[in-house]
């Protein structure tokens, strides 16, 4: 997908109703306050020697560079808020929000702008080192805990 298909599919997310129960597919999740969503994936990468691996960070890379730029353009400066302490929170049994929680599964930072009355988030996710990184946004209600 192109920089521009990424923005509309946000923009489709800034204006869509939030459903009351849970609803996950494949390549998304929605609840009560949020969307959360894969806009592309890396291939897989297997090769023995690890510049698989290498061209598939420096895609995503460039891609997460491409997006959040037009974002930036959008909806100005964003804040680079980091999930670190997220993690541990919920480790420790603490209640977080979605999709809060599934972001700090997944990544250390995200960059956040704030569009109208929701939060606009864009990352860069990878649930385990053997998985493809997956370009991600989201747009909540929930403020970042």
């Amino acid at each position: 997908m192109t920089t521009a298909e990424h923005l509309e599919t946000i923009d489709r997310l800034l204006t869509k109703e939030f459903p009351r129960e849970p609803v996950r597919t494949v390549d998304s999740s929605s609840g009560p306050g949020f969307h959360l969503v894969q806009l592309t994936r890396t291939a897989h990468f297997w090769d023995d020697d690890g510049s698989g691996r290498i061209e598939a960070a420096d895609q995503i890379s460039a891609e997460y560079g491409a997006l959040t730029q037009a974002v930036t353009d959008r909806w100005g400066d964003p804040q680079i808020f980091s999930l670190g302490t997220l993690k541990d929170r919920v480790f420790e049994g603490e209640e977080i929000p979605q999709p809060w929680t599934d972001l700090s599964a997944a990544t250390d930072h995200v960059h956040l702008w704030r569009a109208a009355e929701r939060w606009l988030v864009a990352c860069v996710t990878q649930h385990d080192h053997e998985d493809p990184y997956l370009l991600t946004a989201a747009v909540t209600v929930v403020d970042p805990p």
